[in-house]
C-alpha cells in the first residue's frame, strides 16, 4: 500500500444517534469500490491498521469502525441493550458509506473477524445486503466456555441479579505466537476485556439462529479459520460453510493458528487468502443469484415439502390433543380454533396482548401463549410498522404530496387506525381492503371506537393484480403486511407485487413484512391450523429472496426494520420509474 495511503479519522450517527467513531483510508484517484473491516470483540479499528496496510487495496476505499461501546465510539464497554442493536449499526454505517461517498453495496466487500464476523453474519441474514464479498475471520460462533453449563448459569443469573458483566479469561498469548503482537495487544489502552451477560448470551442465540439458517445466505464468501483457536470451535465455523447456499464459497484453515488470526506470526497467510478472494470477486460481475423462483427448488422449499408430510413423532398429537381441549380454557387459543392462528381476528387479539380465558388457570396459559417467541416478534413487527408507517407518512408529506394510504390486506387494521391517530396533523386518506367480510366489520367496528374517520374499508383480493391497478384516487404509500408470508406461491406474490407497482405512481412507496426465518415453524405446521381450517404450513421466504421479489416487480428497498429474534422485518421501497 501506498505511503500516501493513510488512514483520517471521522464520526457517524447511527440510528439512535450514536456518534460512532470510524477510520477511512482512501486513495487520492477516486473509486467506487470500498473494503469494510468489522474488528473483534474487545478491540477497535485501529488493530486493524496492519491489516489494512497488508491488503495492500490501493484502488479500494477502506472503512473501518470502533463499535458501540469498543475504541473510540460512546458506550459502557461491552454492553448494549442486546446484540441487534449491533447488527442494526453494522447496517447503518454500510448504508452511511454507500451514501456520503456513492458507493453501491454491489461493489462493496467485507471482512469481519470474530464477533464482529458474527455480528456482520447476522446482518447479512436477516438484511440480505447484495455484497460483492464476504470474509469472516475465526467467527465466534460458539465460544468455548471452559465452565460447565455456563449459558444455563449465565441466563439465571440475568434473571436473578440483572445487568452484569464476564471478564474474558483469553490472554494475549493464547490469541497469537507472535510475541510483538502479544506486548501490543496487552499495551493498547483501548483494549478492555469485559462483556456484558446480555451480549454473549445473545451472541449465543443468534450464532444458533444464523448457523441453522446459513442457507439463507447467498453472497460470495471465504471463511478463514484457525486450526489452535482456544476461544472459539472450529466445529461449528464448519457447519456454518457447509449451509451457506453462495455460489462461491470457500474455507482455509490454518493449521497451528490461535485466534487472532490477523495478528498471528504467519498472518500473511490468510491476508493474501483474504486480498485474493477480494479481487476475483472484483474481476467478475456480482454472483448473487437471482431468487424469484426459491418456492420451486431451494432449501426453504425442502423445508416446507417436509412439513407438509406426516411425522411420526409422538409430541405432536399429544400437544395438538391439549391445545384443543385444555388449552380452550385460553382465550387467544380458543380464537385461534375458531378463525385461524392466522386469521386478522387473531392477530388483532395479540396485539391487543390482555390474558383472558376460563378460570385463573385459562387466564395463566393465556398469558403464556400471548408471550410465545412468535407472538412476541408480531407485536414487535407492529410497532415496526407503525414506527416505518409514521415516517414514511411524515415524509410523503414533506414532499408536498396529497398522502393517500392503501392497505390490500389489512384485517381490521389496528395498526393503521393507530398510526392515523398518531399522525393527525397530517391530512391522509386511508383504504383499507380485506377479503373477508368479518376482518371489515371487525375494522369499522375499531374504527369507530378510535375515532378515526379517515379510513373507509371495502373488499378486494390482494392477489388480482387489475383490481389493485384500478384503485382509485391512486395511492402514494400501499402497505402488505402478514400477508405473503402465508402464501408459498412466488406467481401469486409476484403477480401481487405488480399490482401494486401498477397503482403506485413513480416515487410511490410500498411498506412490506416478511418472515425470513421461526423457531417454531414445525409446532405450527404440525399443531396449529390456518385460517381454512387445515394445518398451517409456511414456506419462509429468505430475506434476498422476498427483496428479489420487490425488486423484479419495479421497487427500490430503502431501508428495514427487524425485531430482535430476527422473526420478522418490516421494510420500505420505492417505485421506480415513472
Amino acid at each position: 500500500m501506498s505511503a500516501t495511503f493513510k488512514a483520517t479519522e471521522h464520526r457517524m450517527a447511527t440510528w439512535d444517534g450514536a456518534e460512532l467513531f470510524y477510520r477511512a483510508w482512501q486513495p487520492k484517484t477516486p473509486t467506487d469500490k470500498a473494503l469494510l473491516i468489522f474488528h473483534r470483540g474487545h478491540e477497535h479499528s485501529g488493530r486493524m491498521t496492519d491489516l489494512v496496510e497488508a491488503l495492500a487495496l490501493d484502488d479500494f476505499n477502506v472503512f473501518a469502525w470502533d463499535a458501540r461501546g469498543h475504541g473510540r465510539s460512546p458506550g459502557e464497554r461491552g454492553y448494549a441493550d442486546n446484540f441487534s442493536v449491533l447488527v442494526k449499526d453494522v447496517e447503518a454505517f454500510v448504508q452511511f458509506v454507500a451514501q456520503r461517498h456513492a458507493i453501491p453495496m454491489e461493489n462493496m466487500a467485507v471482512l469481519a473477524h470474530s464477533v464482529g464476523a458474527v455480528t456482520v453474519s447476522a446482518w447479512v441474514h436477516d438484511y440480505a445486503p447484495p455484497l460483492r464479498a464476504l470474509i469472516l475471520g475465526t467467527p465466534a460462533f460458539r465460544v468455548k466456555l471452559y465452565v460447565p453449563f455456563a449459558i444455563p448459569g449465565l441466563r439465571l443469573k440475568q434473571r436473578l441479579l440483572g445487568k452484569g458483566f464476564v471478564k474474558s479469561y483469553v490472554k494475549a498469548k493464547l490469541l497469537t505466537h507472535d510475541p510483538e503482537q502479544a506486548e501490543a495487544y496487552h499495551q493498547d489502552e483501548f483494549v478492555f476485556r469485559q462483556i456484558a451477560d446480555n451480549i454473549l448470551l445473545d451472541l449465543y442465540d443468534v450464532s444458533t439462529r444464523v448457523v441453522a439458517d446459513a442457507g439463507a445466505i447467498h453472497v460470495p464468501t471465504l471463511v478463514l479459520s484457525a486450526g489452535s483457536d482456544w476461544v472459539v470451535k472450529l466445529s461449528t465455523q464448519k457447519e456454518f460453510f457447509q449451509r451457506l447456499s453462495s455460489p462461491v464459497k470457500r474455507m482455509e484453515v490454518f493449521p497451528g493458528f490461535y485466534h487472532a488470526i490477523f495478528h498471528e506470526k504467519e498472518r500473511r497467510l490468510p491476508i493474501a487468502k483474504a486480498r485474493e478472494f477480494i479481487l476475483e470477486m472484483f474481476e467478475k460481475p456480482p454472483a448473487c443469484p437471482s431468487l424469484v423462483d426459491a418456492d420451486k427448488a431451494g432449501y426453504t422449499k425442502a423445508e416446507y415439502d417436509r412439513l407438509l408430510r406426516p411425522s411420526c413423532h409422538w409430541q405432536w398429537p399429544i400437544l395438538r390433543f391439549a391445545m384443543k381441549t385444555v388449552g380452550r380454557l385460553s382465550k387467544g387459543i380458543q380464537v385461534g380454533w375458531e378463525t385461524g392462528f392466522d386469521s386478522g381476528i387473531t392477530l388483532d387479539y395479540v396485539y391487543a396482548n390482555r390474558p383472558e380465558g376460563i378460570t385463573p388457570l385459562g387466564r395463566l396459559m393465556d398469558r403464556a401463549y400471548l408471550d410465545s417467541i412468535g407472538w412476541r416478534g408480531i407485536r414487535q413487527r407492529k410497532i415496526n410498522l407503525e414506527k416505518l408507517l409514521t415516517a414514511t407518512i411524515e415524509r410523503a408529506h414533506a414532499e408536498g404530496r396529497s398522502v393517500r394510504l392503501l392497505d390490500i390486506a389489512a384485517g381490521p387494521g389496528r395498526y393503521v387506525l393507530e398510526t392515523l391517530k398518531r399522525v393527525s396533523h397530517v391530512p391522509v386518506s386511508a383504504l383499507l381492503r380485506d377479503y373477508n367480510p368479518i376482518n371489515l366489520e371487525a375494522g369499522k367496528k375499531l374504527a369507530q371506537e378510535l375515532k378515526v374517520e379517515s379510513a373507509t374499508y371495502e373488499q378486494g383480493d390482494a392477489f388480482d393484480r387489475s383490481s389493485l391497478a384500478a384503485v382509485s384516487p391512486r395511492p402514494n404509500i400501499v402497505i402488505v403486511s402478514g400477508l405473503y408470508e402465508l402464501f408459498p406461491d412466488n406467481a401469486k406474490v409476484s403477480e401481487s407485487l405488480r399490482g401494486i407497482a401498477d397503482a403506485l405512481a413513480g416515487g410511490g412507496y410500498l411498506i412490506y413484512t416478511n418472515q425470513p426465518w421461526h423457531p417454531q415453524v414445525e409446532f405450527i405446521a404440525r399443531v396449529l391450523v390456518n385460517r381454512e381450517g387445515k394445518p398451517w404450513v409456511m414456506r419462509r421466504r429468505t430475506q434476498a429472496e422476498m427483496d428479489g421479489l420487490v425488486r423484479a416487480a419495479g421497487f427500490e428497498k430503502v431501508s428495514q426494520e427487524i425485531d430482535p429474534w430476527g422473526i420478522f422485518t418490516v421494510a420500505l421501497a420505492q417505485r421506480v420509474g415513472p
